[in-house]
């Protein structure tokens, strides 16, 4: 029953996709329309995230950066399925790099890099990276339960890319040791935001309120010596983003523990504070409190 739903779900997705982003996003304000006044998706949640994180600003004030997420969610989510039929060109004018150099001064140096990013802007719009990195970029992602809608998902993420992979979180070790074995320089790409695994994750005061981090793309730059570079992806305008590279650490090794995480980690907040309404507010990222608390 999954398999046939998810096949009518893939197919209607791919016949509005045929829309212009114009129409698409007209659908976007009537989606917007039912998820927040008529559904209220996770608006307790979003509400919640955003007092604990914002408990200076009025009600008023974080009651429009809410509608303003809701927005965005939406506008996000269609130009997400858009991507199936997004044209190079149109990519390429609606995704825009700053300053791709920052990361191919270090392929020139013969230095693979570990990138960090939030769920921040279009994060899945990263697939059009593979004009402007030299290196193989490993994009690491958390797979999804149901096993249709993750490989419509990995079907999305890899349209625009021929020089990528998508790798489990469960795998990033054994495919970056492969690629080093091949003398291959990489970009392994994190979403450093994302829910660490269970067993030992690193607690950091984040937008307020103590938060557990997966410390893995500390531990891969110490251990192999890749430069750490954050990068942000910000929202020009509907439809419109551009992307900036900001190097954190050439000789990973030379830091101290925990050193690098809290680095990318108070990169993320400080992107988050200057324009919140396009982070993943909805994310249930503090349903987990720190062991011990009160």
């Amino acid at each position: 029953m999954r398999f046939f739903a998810f096949y009518i779900a893939y197919s209607f997705l791919w016949l509005i996709t045929l829309l212009p982003l114009s129409v698409l996003y007209v659908f976007s304000d009537l989606f917007y329309f039912f998820i927040y006044r008529l559904l209220r998706y996770r608006r307790k949640v979003v509400s919640e995230n955003l007092r604990f994180a914002f408990p200076e600003k009025p009600a008023d004030e974080r009651s429009k950066i809410e509608k303003a997420f809701y927005h965005h969610f939406c506008d996000f989510l269609f130009e997400s399925i858009k991507t199936l039929h997004l044209s190079k060109a149109q990519f390429n004018k609606r995704f825009v790099f700053l300053n791709p150099e920052t990361l191919n001064d270090y392929h020139q140096k013969k230095q693979s890099v570990v990138l960090v990013s939030g769920h921040y802007g279009n994060w899945e719009w990263m697939a059009s990276a593979e004009k402007y990195i030299r290196h193989k970029y490993l994009a690491i992602y958390k797979p999804l339960a149901n096993k249709q809608y993750d490989r419509l998902i990995k079907n999305i993420r890899k349209k625009h890319t021929s020089v990528g992979e998508l790798v489990s979180m469960n795998d990033v070790y054994k495919e970056i040791l492969r690629h080093i074995r091949s003398n291959q320089l990489i970009v392994t790409w994190f979403l450093g935001d994302q829910s660490p695994p269970k067993d030992y994750p690193l607690w950091i005061n984040f937008m307020n309120r103590e938060t557990p981090f997966y410390s893995g793309p500390e531990k891969i730059a110490r251990k192999f010596g890749h430069a750490v570079v954050f990068m942000n992806i910000n929202k020009v305008k509907r439809g419109y983003y551009e992307v900036e590279f900001t190097p954190l650490f050439d000789e990973p090794k030379k830091t101290s523990e925990n050193e690098i995480t809290l680095a990318h980690v108070k990169m993320l907040e400080d992107t988050i504070r200057k324009k919140p309404e396009y982070w993943l507010w909805s994310h249930r990222r503090w349903k987990h409190e720190k062991p011990g608390a009160d």
